[in-house]
Parts: C-alpha cells; structure tokens; sequence
C-alpha cells in the first residue's frame, strides 16, 4: 500500500519508498492507521501484495500469499490542517491504538540515492544503515508529535521504544519501531513527585521524565 513518487514515471514495486509500497510490516492491517506523504497530484495509491500470515522480516522472501478483499477509509489531508509531525513527515507511519509505528529503510529514499540505476539498491541494503535511519525518524517523530527536545526523544527512545526488522528480502531493507502511546500519558502519584532540580526551579516550565513517565511540573511553583 503506497503512492507514486515523483522523481521516476516508473518503478519497481519491491523496493520501499518513502512515500509506502512494500513495507511488508504485518501491522498494517485490521484497525490499524496509515499515513503517507503525497509527492504527485492525486496521489495514485495502489495496494496489493496481501498476506494472511507473516513474520517479522519475511525472511525467505514470501508470507501467506493470498487475494484479499477489504473495506478502507481513504482520506486527504491537506497541508493547511498539517499538525506538527504531519509537516515533517517523509516516511511511511502507521497508527494503531497504542503506538505509533515509524518505517524506515537501508535508505530513506533509494530512488534520490540511485537516481540513475535505481536496482543498485539490492546490492547494498543492509540493517546496519536501516537502523540508524529508522532511529533518525523516530526522533524526529518524537520530537515534532510531542515538543521535546532531541536529548528527551533520545531518552524515550532508549527506556520505552521497542526496534525491529520488518523485511529482509525487498531489496531496501526495511526496519520499524513501535513508540507506546502510553509512554506520554500524564501520571503523577505520591511515589512519583517532582524532582527536587527540576525544570521549573531552573527557570524554564516543562516536562521531566521520571521512572518511565512524564512529570509536568509546570503547576508546581505557581
């Protein structure tokens, strides 16, 4: 499931874009969201490639292959109405009522990096490159979705996201991280008070995270 990019007026439809295709993630599916960043007028969604069963990195190149017929809700939503991380999104992220699930590649985009011969990807997808780049959005997800600094994202990133490889087999290899919504979630209780050097006593109101949540302390010296 994916749209067409804008660089090439044909592609090959096994390499992830940033803008979807074959991510090959088995947690798009029932119930869950997904959110693509439009390149060309009408965005040209395409979908295909169904499986009823596959593990995380389809490691001999095929799931449960099968036909599949589905009801969608297809919406737009235009630059205008952006919120914050839908302005810097370029990468496939999918939604579901716990996490946010981030989808990156050996490269981001293979189509700008082999502009020329694009099937040079598959000699030199690698999880290594994968992972740093799937880090790098997830960061910068975090950042823009919930207004914190990079050195907070880094450290919900290191205490509460969970990494994986979704694919090994697509030419970009392709990685994901699934980000708890819970992990924000405001939570104060007697065992959990505010720092005593926290933000606020240092001139600056904002959140801190604690034991794995995030105290707002901003109330505290009111």
């Amino acid at each position: 499931m994916g749209l067409a990019p804008a660089s090439h007026e044909s592609v090959d439809s096994i390499p992830p874009l940033p803008s979807g295709g074959n991510l090959d993630n088995k947690r798009i599916g029932i119930g869950s969201t997904m959110y693509y960043p439009v390149e060309v007028a009408g965005a040209l969604l395409s979908m295909g490639d169904t499986h009823a069963a596959q593990g995380d990195s389809e490691l001999d190149g095929t799931g449960i292959e099968t036909s599949l017929t589905g009801k969608f809700k297809i919406s737009v939503i235009k630059s205008a109405d952006f919120n914050d991380w839908q302005k810097i999104l370029d990468f496939p992220l999918g939604e579901t009522n716990d996490h946010w699930v981030v989808n990156s590649f050996t490269e981001i985009d293979y189509l700008e990096t082999f502009s020329e011969n694009p099937g040079d990807i598959y000699g030199v997808s690698n999880l290594d490159d994968a992972m740093k780049n799937t880090f790098s959005q997830t960061r910068k997800f975090i950042m823009a979705a919930y207004n914190l600094t990079e050195r907070e994202a880094i450290t919900v990133i290191t205490n509460g996201v969970d990494f994986g490889v979704a694919q090994v087999v697509d030419g970009n290899w392709g990685m994901f991280s699934e980000i708890p919504k819970s992990l924000f979630e405001s939570k104060m209780t007697e065992s959990a008070q505010c720092p005593s050097e926290c933000a606020v006593q240092r001139g600056r109101k904002s959140r801190e995270l604690l034991f794995g949540y995030f105290i707002d302390c901003s109330g505290c010296f009111d």
